[in-house]
């Protein structure tokens, strides 16, 4: 189903009958995630990211399969060594940023189960699209040892010469892919 051709449904299945509530400024917003990624750092000694919540996932996974290879595996060692990884701080971030998105959707009207597309394409080639850019995306933060959000917000907001290059390669490679992807949104 597709927010371009159906109303929207809530989650109980029913049409919304509320209108939407505006958006949040963006600027205001960035200024809000500003004060949010200074209190991690007063807080936790360190930014924002969520490649280590996930990797603390994984290492319970393979820990509870198998235990042995956790032991020795460098990767995951780190987190091994940590205590219990499912008690990993950023996993709380991810799970506490889905329910606060979740809450924050309801709270607006706009909590609703659509896939976002162009009107010309599936809804299951979407899909499909959206998972392998995830897969890549996400081998890649693990090749870099971090994620965009890690790069782009802790790296950027320290001037980390990598991190500002790391995102002008971002914005410069999203604005030369844009040309030949725009016929799917338009």
């Amino acid at each position: 189903m597709s927010t371009l051709t159906q109303p929207r449904i809530g989650a109980a299945g029913q049409a919304a009958t509320h209108a939407p509530s505006p958006f949040l400024n963006p600027y205001l917003a960035g200024f809000l995630l500003g004060l949010v990624l200074l209190a991690t750092y007063l807080v936790t000694g360190r930014g924002l990211g969520a490649t280590a919540g996930f990797a603390a996932l994984a290492t319970w996974l393979a820990g509870v399969v198998t235990p042995s290879h956790v032991s020795s595996s460098v990767v995951h060692l780190k987190y091994w060594n940590e205590g219990a990884p499912l008690l990993n701080w950023t996993l709380f971030l991810l799970v506490g940023t889905l329910i606060g998105a979740a809450l924050s959707g309801w709270q607006a009207h706009r909590f609703s189960f659509t896939v976002e597309r162009g009107p010309r394409v599936t809804d299951s080639q979407r899909l499909a699209l959206a998972f392998v850019g995830g897969f890549v995306a996400a081998y890649g933060a693990k090749l870099a040892k971090g994620c965009t959000s890690g790069q782009a917000l802790t790296g950027s907001s320290i001037l980390n010469v990598g991190s500002l290059v790391f995102m002008g390669a971002v914005f410069a490679a999203a604005y030369g892919v844009a040309y030949f992807v725009r016929k799917e949104w338009l």
